[in-house]
């Protein structure tokens, strides 16, 4: 395939990936001169003309969608019978990558992803479409730790045909991230997604999926009639609020867990410690407009209220200060005119007129002479 043009606009440049359904190329938009991905429908679904039908509608139905943490389709196409996506390049790995690599994540970066997801889930299910493969395989995280959520209804990696109360069904999706419903042959709901984010959550937090079993089909039941180990007793770091969003995302019945992927959020984000680290991620751009952490709008809510609350001390303090002046200067003023020294006058007894006027003299004093005569 490498080389190959698709529809005079499209150049397969190298293959990224496969899954159960398509091949994934990076190609070339000769047109408008940037990368693309290029997913390919393989060989054998080319037959099935309902799965194509089924394909090329939920292709054009998310094109519509626009959001930062979903993966654009900008184009969808056929060749002859090669049936084809073209998408965003995003530049990154995906999620179940970073976890054979890591094994299990930060909590605080856990809980950012998810967040994540929910925003697109949110988005999504507005428009009425429902994703029925969360998985971390269809996360990619790209350097400056977005999330991008991909493959929309479209590329599900298993196909799966199990014995259901109703009879033999054949279920679209991933044994372990497959909700009871979709086991039951139910159609994919947006609560159908949430049962998947949760399980998605749990394996980033603990490195595991809550179920596991030698063959799909015994793992698929296992949704339907076993409950997860708490993750918290995988990995005790996880918190106890933590670990009720991921429990209650999980419930067996959906009405049972979130009502949207919104009010799910807004759980995971009263998990996350009251802490400015803890509630962004922290992009390579530090200078990058970004939402205020609780804390921060906290400290600013805090500052106002003590600069409103210290007004009337301050007004106090300048009526004490002035008082201060006012007496201290009422005490300067009374100590100055009449708190008068001690002055001791010599004695002149017996002394001359001019004795008398030395001794006066050396001590500042004022005198006048007054002469009298006596017959």
């Amino acid at each position: 395939m490498t080389g190959k043009i698709l529809g005079n606009r499209y150049e397969i440049l190298e293959q990224l990936g496969s899954g159960g359904t398509a091949l994934v190329y990076k190609g070339q938009d000769k047109l408008l001169h940037r990368l693309v991905t290029i997913k390919i429908l393989r060989s054998e679904f080319t037959s099935d003309q309902d799965f194509i039908r089924r394909f090329q509608q939920e292709a054009r139905a998310v094109a519509r969608l626009s959001h930062p943490n979903i993966v654009n389709i900008y184009d969808v196409g056929q060749e002859d019978d090669i049936y084809y996506l073209i998408m965003e390049y995003v530049n990154g790995e995906d999620l179940k990558t970073v976890l054979k690599r890591e094994e299990s994540l930060p909590f605080y970066q856990a809980v950012q992803i998810a967040l994540q997801v929910c925003a697109a889930l949110e988005h999504a299910h507005e428009n009425n479409i429902v994703h029925q493969d969360i998985k971390p395989h269809n996360i990619l995280i790209t350097p400056n730790g977005k999330a991008k959520l991909t493959d929309f209804g479209i590329a599900h990696d298993i196909t799966t045909t199990i014995v259901t109360p109703t009879g033999k069904e054949t279920i679209m999706g991933t044994a372990h991230y497959l909700s009871p419903e979709q086991v039951r042959g139910e159609p994919a709901t947006p609560k159908s997604d949430l049962y998947a984010l949760g399980v998605t959550l749990y394996e980033m937090l603990t490195g595991k999926v809550p179920y596991t079993s030698d063959n799909l089909i015994a793992v698929a039941v296992k949704h339907l009639q076993d409950e997860p180990l708490p993750p918290s007793q995988i990995n005790p770091l996880v918190n106890f609020q933590l670990e009720q969003v991921i429990l209650q995302a999980m419930e067996k019945d959906p009405a049972r867990r979130f009502s949207s992927a919104k009010e799910m959020a807004l759980y995971l984000a009263k998990t996350l410690p009251d802490s400015e680290e803890a509630t962004r991620l922290i992009p390579k751009d530090e200078f990058a407009t970004r939402l205020l952490s609780p804390q921060l709008n906290k400290t600013k809510r805090d500052l106002k209220a003590k600069t409103k609350n210290s007004r009337p001390i301050l007004r106090w303090l300048a009526v004490i200060f002035t008082l201060i002046v006012l007496l201290g200067g009422g005490a300067y003023a009374f100590n100055r005119y009449f708190n008068v020294p001690e002055i001791k006058v010599p004695d002149l007894k017996n002394k001359n007129l001019q004795e008398a006027a030395t001794l006066l003299n050396e001590r500042d004093l004022q005198y006048t002479v007054r002469q009298e005569y006596n017959d």
